[in-house]
C-alpha cells in the first residue's frame, strides 16, 4: 500500500472504474426481471426491445469502465514492481560486504525477478479481481435483499460455511508460497553459481554431479509446489460446492414461493441472476485469494531485502575534506573481527603511520590481514575498536560517497563488466572524455591490444571480460585506477597476473601512476617491494616488523621465512 500511495489519483480513478463496471454488471439483473416480467410473461415485444436496448447500454457502459479499469490496475502493477525493484536495488548497493558475505547472489536476484514479478501479476490483475469481486458480493447480496428478503438470509447462512475454508486453505497457501520461493530462491543461487564457473565445473567434469545436486533442488521446488497446489485445489473446489449447493437450495425454495404466488418470476430470475453472480464472485475470491496470500509470502521476502540494517552507518552531517588530499594515514590501536567470526580478532591492535605520498609495501602470511586492512580503509566494515585517519579526519565522520573517492583500488581479480572497454574504464570517472580515457589506456599500455579489437574502444567485452587474457583485464583496470586521478593507491599485487613482457609495460604505468600517492601494496612477489620506501610484515593482524626489503632480511625471522619462501622465487632485476 505504502507503494500505492504515490499513484492515489491513479488508484482513485481504478477503483471508480471498478465501481462503475461492477454496478452496471449488477444493474443487469433488473434488466433481467423487467424482460422476464414486462416482455416475456406479458407478451410485449415492443417493451421487449426496449429492455435489450436498455442491456446493450449498460453493456457498454461496462465494458468501457472494464477498459480502464483493466489499464489503470496493470499500470500500477507494473509500477510498483518497477518501484519495489529500484528501492531494494538501492538499498543493496549501500549495504556491506558483510551482507552478501552471508548471501548468495542467486537468491537475491530470484527476489528480484520471481518474487517481484508474482506481486506485479496480483496488483495488475488478481487484486483487481479481488476487489471487483467483492464490491460485486456485496452489490449482489443487496440487490438479492430488495428482490426477497427471506431467500437472502438463507443465502447469507451459507457465508460462514464459505468463508470457513478461504480462512484454513489460504494460510496454509501462504505458508507453502513462501516456502516454495525460498525454495526457487535456492535453485537460482546454484544456477548462478555453477554457470559463472562453468570453466571449473567443466574442467574437473563435474557435470553429473552438477546435475544431481541440481535435480535435487529442482525436486525440493516440485515437493514443496505439491502442498501449495493441494491446499489451493481444495479452497477452489471446496468453496465452488459450498456456494452451488447453497444456491441450489435457496433455487428450491424460491420455486416453491413462486408456485405460491409469494414472488413473480421475474423476481426469481433476478434472485438467481444475482446468486449466480455472487457465486462467482466468491469463487473468483477464493482463487485469486491464495494468489494473493502467494504474493503475501514473496512480498515479506522483498521487505527483508529493504530493511536489512545498515551496518555501516553514517552521520547525519558528516566532516568535508577542505583543499586537497595529501593521503596521510593513521591507524591507531585497531581492532576487527569478521561477523561471522567475532571473537577471531583479524586486526589486532594496530598501530601504523603512513606519510602523504608515502610508498607502503604490506607482506605477510595468509590471514595476516592484509586485505581486510584495505577493506577496513573503504570503510567495507566497521572496526570493533581504534580509529583510522585521513589527512588527520577520524574518517568514520566522513561521508562514504568522500572517503571511497579518495582511493584508486586495484584488485588482484580484476573485476570487468559486461560492457564495452570505454565503459570499464570509465567506470573510474563516469564524466571522462574519451580522449582521456585513451591516455589511461596508453599509460597503462593497455592501447595496443584495444586498438586491435574490431570496434576498438566500444568493443564489447563479455560476462566477467571472457574476451580478455588475464593480463588485458588487469591493464583495463589499472587504466581505470589512473583515470580515477585519486590520491590513495590500493594496490592488491597489481601485476600478479601478467606475463614477463606485460609486466614490464605495467611497473612503467604504475611508476607514473604512484607519483606523488599514498600507494598501499599488498605484495607477494620480490619485484614488488624492492624499491617502496617502507615494508610492514604483519602477522595475525599485528604490525611485527617494518622497514625496508635489506633492513627486515637483517632484523626480521619472519620476513626473512617469507622471502625465502615466497618472495625470492622470483630474482631482483640487475
Amino acid at each position: 500500500m505504502s507503494f500505492l500511495r504515490p499513484y492515489k489519483v491513479k488508484v482513485f480513478a481504478a477503483v471508480v472504474f471498478l465501481f462503475i463496471g461492477s454496478l452496471a454488471w449488477l444493474s443487469l439483473g433488473q434488466g433481467v426481471k423487467l424482460m422476464v416480467d414486462e416482455g416475456f410473461i406479458a407478451d410485449n415485444a415492443a417493451r421487449l426491445n426496449e429492455i435489450i436496448l436498455l442491456i446493450v447500454a449498460i453493456t457498454i457502459v461496462s465494458a468501457s469502465a472494464v477498459f480502464c479499469r483493466f489499464y489503470l490496475m496493470t499500470w500500477l502493477g507494473e509500477r510498483v514492481s518497477a518501484d519495489i525493484r529500484l528501492k531494494v536495488y538501492s538499498h543493496l548497493l549501500t549495504l556491506s560486504p558483510s551482507f552478501f558475505a552471508s548471501q548468495r547472489t542467486g537468491e537475491v536476484i530470484s527476489r528480484f525477478t520471481a518474487d517481484s514479478t508474482l506481486l506485479q501479476s496480483v496488483v495488475g490483475s488478481s487484486l483487481s479481481m479481488a476487489l471487483r469481486s467483492s464490491v460485486t458480493v456485496l452489490g449482489g447480496i443487496i440487490m438479492m435483499g430488495f428482490t426477497s428478503v427471506k431467500l437472502t438470509g438463507l443465502v447469507l447462512l451459507a457465508v460462514p460455511l464459505v468463508l470457513g475454508p478461504v480462512a484454513f486453505f489460504g494460510n496454509k497457501v501462504r505458508r507453502f508460497s513462501r516456502e516454495s520461493q525460498d525454495k526457487v530462491g535456492d535453485l537460482g543461487a546454484y544456477i548462478d553459481e555453477t554457470l559463472h564457473e562453468i570453466h571449473t565445473v567443466q574442467a574437473y567434469t563435474h557435470e553429473a554431479e552438477d546435475n544431481v545436486a541440481f535435480a535435487t533442488r529442482v525436486e525440493a521446488v516440485m515437493s514443496v509446489a505439491k502442498g501449495r497446489i493441494k491446499y489451493r485445489a481444495l479452497l477452489i473446489s471446496t468453496v465452488m460446492l459450498l456456494s452451488i449447493s447453497a444456491i441450489a437450495f435457496v433455487t428450491w425454495v424460491g420455486a416453491q414461493d413462486v408456485m405460491l404466488g409469494n414472488i413473480s418470476a421475474g423476481e426469481l430470475s433476478a434472485f438467481m441472476f444475482y446468486a449466480v453472480m455472487v457465486a462467482g464472485a466468491v469463487a473468483t475470491i477464493s482463487e485469486v485469494f491464495s494468489e494473493i496470500q502467494r504474493a503475501s509470502g514473496a512480498t515479506e521476502r522483498l521487505i527483508e531485502l529493504s530493511q536489512v540494517p545498515k551496518d555501516i552507518i553514517e552521520l547525519a552531517q558528516p566532516q568535508q575534506l577542505m583543499g586537497k588530499t595529501h593521503g596521510a594515514l593513521s591507524l591507531s590501536e585497531l581492532v576487527f573481527a569478521y561477523p561471522s567470526e567475532p571473537s577471531n580478532a583479524v586486526i589486532n591492535h594496530l598501530n601504523v603511520e603512513i606519510k602523504a605520498g608515502e610508498r607502503v609495501a604490506l607482506v605477510g602470511p595468509s590471514g595476516a590481514g592484509k586485505s581486510t586492512l584495505f577493506e577496513l580503509l573503504l570503510r567495507f566494515y566497521q572496526p570493533k575498536s581504534g580509529l583510522i585517519s585521513l589527512d588527520g579526519i577520524d574518517i568514520a565522520n566522513l561521508s562514504l560517497s568522500q572517503l571511497r573517492q579518495q582511493y584508486a583500488l586495484v584488485p588482484q581479480e580484476s573485476v570487468i563488466f559486461a560492457a564495452s572497454v570505454f565503459e570499464n574504464v570509465s567506470y573510474g570517472r563516469i564524466d571522462a572524455t574519451a580522449e582521456e580515457v585513451k591516455q589511461a589506456c596508453i599509460a597503462a599500455k593497455a592501447d595496443e591490444f584495444i586498438v586491435d579489437f574490431p570496434q576498438g574502444y566500444e568493443t564489447y567485452l563479455g560476462e566477467r571480460g571472457v574476451r580478455l587474457s588475464g593480463g588485458q583485464k588487469q591493464r583495463i583496470a589499472i587504466a581505470r585506477a589512473i583515470l580515477a586521478d585519486r590520491p590513495v593507491l590500493l594496490l592488491d599485487e597489481a601485476t600478479s597476473a601478467l606475463d614477463a613482457v606485460s609486466e614490464v609495460k605495467v611497473k612503467q604505468a604504475l611508476e607514473t601512476l604512484m607519483q606523488g600517492r599514498t600507494t598501499l601494496i599488498i605484495a607477494h612477489r620480490l619485484a614488488t617491494v624492492i624499491n617502496v620506501d617502507r615494508i610492514l610484515v604483519l602477522d595475525k593482524g599485528q604490525l611485527v616488523a617494518a622497514g625496508t626489503h635489506n633492513q627486515l632480511l637483517q632484523s626480521s625471522e619472519l620476513y626473512r621465512e617469507f622471502a625465502n619462501l615466497q618472495l625470492l622465487s622470483e630474482q631482483p632485476e640487475t
